[in-house]
């Protein structure tokens, strides 16, 4: 007896005999090979194209020829002219079987496909959400035979789709008759992690988009995604409008103490610039907002609380107890999301404990330091500071409050990262002139044409990688000692250091606005900075470890931080240099991942529960390395790899510095 044709699938290798003319779709789904569709094989959203590969392949046994699959219908020659199929492939759902075919599955026809972040030491992001739509034509009403759309539709979802005992939201079937009749017994529905229809259209859709959104305490950042390809179609931020509440997270927890009700009025704000963002990426990505179906979110507890509604008093005083710390799932609309579909399921990713929230979930999702063999710290640097320590073995995390004087908050000159904003500075140790990069010209101060290229921003401000790199880079030309005061004495030698009240200030920029680095601003930056370490040495202390093995600086303003200075600064523990890096905004990423893979929602919640929290605010230690990290890099803490790689300054006996740690004058360093 004649054997049905063999097909075998590439990249799977999935391989099956089936009947002449079985479509190459039907067979790749009952070989349960990885091939995407949302039109249920009718040839209308071409996600199903495949290639056939032709020649002798000895390793699976045939010979794969041309005339071993049909030849190009109506169905497919429609859609090639309406939308056009990629050169040499077919819509599987059309092409038959005719012989034996090896069949290529490339990675744009398939569901799981990955998205590739540019960091290459970070996974792929497989993409598997949870949001799907399936395309269906329902079978019109019978007199003979009464049912309700309702349950035709499930039927038709069965049948074609394989769904069964799905759940359906009351404002779906409020709609599914006018959706019906509307497409002509043609509909695309939209179901959540393959249990909840929750959106009904007339007709063929095949796009679905998903917002992922970090709300920080000084920022709120989103990020509009395709969710069939992964891309990130649209993104926008906006300062969070409850910094005029309080600028930092306890500030805002006094205010609703202080005002009865105030949290109503900070969980209104917050819910309108959201709003306002949601708005801005559709409308920029030109997708219609009712098309936005998933929404994912993450943020610090108190953040989280007010987000959804909750009051934070709670969260103001030990023990710091949360509402709720798992994963929440639940309708936009119950948390006043208006630009955006009104059924969309909103996901907000688990926060961990008091003062450790969903942002670090995200953190630890994105940089996956559980699945390390070295012993990783990661700092999101923020207003609130998250640090997560640890490898594969174990995982340990805290906040530190860290203050807004990193980005550009409490210092005198400071301002938010923008044009004109000063955001590299190098100093001559001998001449102690500066010299400046500032945001939108790629020009240094001291090159030709920088007057004429800044001319429309100005210099207007210094932000926070400014204010990290002009006090290290004053550290180490000796015009701050080791304790964080700026040394009068060179006020002799250059009028770059001059008096101010009772100490002195560094005149960083003459002319119109004048720009000074005054003693009070390096204060305000050595407590920040001072709580950021200590939070990382407690977390040492608890591992038992003196030394980390990478160090990794998250947040978006940790994105743009020098390594180099922010060690010299001894804002973190010392490390190698060349393992030390950026992660730019994990969190928000974190929240990405979340969107686009629906596995990672679980995955995070069983992940979270090996962390341990650390509680710096009932550390007795805390306060210890806290007064050591004052000093710069440390007052006691040795730097060794860090001296290894620049010369630091040697302390005097008078508490100032001389020369460098490599002995007599210190060395002119190599321009930037």
């Amino acid at each position: 007896m004649t054997q049905d044709p063999l097909i075998v699938f590439t990249p799977s290798g999935r391989r099956g005999r089936f009947p002449n003319g079985t479509p190459i779709l039907k067979a790749a789904r009952s070989l349960g090979v990885d091939i995407d569709s949302v039109c249920g094989g009718r040839g209308l959203c071409g996600r199903c194209q495949v290639r056939l590969s032709a020649g002798d392949f000895p390793k699976h046994g045939i010979v794969s020829r041309d005339e071993n699959l049909s030849r190009a219908n109506p169905v497919e020659a429609r859609y090639d002219e309406k939308r056009g199929i990629r050169a040499r492939q077919r819509l599987s759902c059309q092409a038959q079987i005719l012989g034996d075919l090896v069949i290529d599955v490339p990675p744009e026809s398939q569901v799981h496909k990955q998205v590739v972040r540019k960091r290459a030491e970070v996974r792929a992001i497989e993409i598997d959400p949870a949001i799907r739509l399936h395309y269906i034509e329902v079978e019109e009403p019978d007199m003979h035979n009464p049912s309700g759309d309702l349950e035709r539709v499930m039927t038709a979802l069965e049948e074609q789709w394989g769904l069964a005992r799905l759940e359906c939201d009351l404002r779906v079937i409020q709609g599914l008759q006018k959706a019906l009749r509307g497409g002509d017994w043609k509909i695309t529905v939209v179901v959540h992690r393959g249990q909840v229809l929750t959106t009904a259209w007339p007709g063929f859709h095949d796009r679905a988009y998903g917002v992922a959104v970090d709300v920080g305490s000084t920022t709120i950042a989103a990020h509009l995604c395709n969710l069939a390809s992964g891309e990130v179609v649209a993104s926008a931020g906006v300062m969070n409008p409850q910094i005029r509440f309080g600028e930092d997270l306890m500030s805002r927890v006094s205010y609703v103490m202080m005002n009865p009700g105030g949290d109503k009025d900070l969980t209104a704000v917050v819910r309108e610039a959201i709003n306002a963002l949601f708005k801005e990426v559709a409308a920029e990505a030109g997708v219609a907002t009712d098309h936005i179906l998933n929404a994912t979110f993450v943020g610090n507890p108190i953040m989280h609380h007010l987000l959804l509604g909750i009051d934070p008093t709670e969260l103001g005083g030990a023990p710091f107890a949360l509402a709720a710390n798992s994963g929440l799932t639940f309708w936009a609309s119950e948390i006043d999301l208006v630009e955006i579909n009104r059924n969309a399921r909103v996901f907000v990713l688990p926060c961990i404990a008091g003062h450790v929230g969903a942002d670090t979930a995200g953190v630890i999702l994105s940089e996956t330091p559980h699945l390390s063999d070295e012993i990783v710290l990661i700092v999101d640097v923020g207003t609130n500071a998250e640090i997560v320590l640890g490898n594969k073995d174990r995982l340990l995390a805290c906040s530190s409050p860290t203050g807004p004087a990193f980005e550009g908050a409490q210092i005198s000159c400071g301002q938010r990262a923008a044009p004109g904003a000063i955001e590299r500075v190098r100093i001559d140790p001998e001449t102690l002139e500066p010299r400046v990069k500032v945001i939108g010209c790629d020009l240094w101060s001291d090159e030709d044409g920088f007057d004429e290229a800044t001319k429309t921003t100005g210099v207007t401000g210094i932000c926070g990688s400014g204010i990290i790199e002009v006090l290290a880079e004053m550290y180490l030309a000796g015009i701050l000692r080791k304790d964080g005061t700026i040394d009068g004495a060179l006020a002799a030698r250059s009028t770059r250091v001059r008096p101010d009240g009772r100490t002195f200030s560094y005149l960083l920029r003459e002319g119109e606005p004048e720009l000074c680095i005054q003693q009070n601003d390096v204060r305000a930056i050595q407590l920040g900075k001072a709580a950021l370490y200590a939070g990382a040495r407690l977390l040492m202390d608890r591992l038992g470890i003196e030394t980390v093995d990478r160090v990794v600086l998250a947040g978006a303003f940790g994105s743009h931080i020098d390594t180099k200075h922010a060690m010299i600064l001894g804002m973190i523990p010392d490390c190698p240099l060349d393992k030390v890096g950026s992660a730019g905004n994990a969190a928000g990423t974190g929240a990405r991942i979340a969107l686009l893979n629906q596995r990672a929602r679980d995955d995070i919640a069983e992940i979270i529960k090996r962390v341990e929290k650390i509680e710096t605010a009932v550390e007795a230690r805390f306060q210890e390395h806290f007064v050591g990290a004052m000093g710069i890099p440390h007052t006691n803490d040795p730097f060794p790899q860090l001296a290894a790689a620049v010369p630091l300054p040697v302390p005097k006996a008078d508490g100032g510095e001389a020369g460098s740690a490599t002995g007599g004058r210190r060395r002119r360093r190599p321009r930037a």
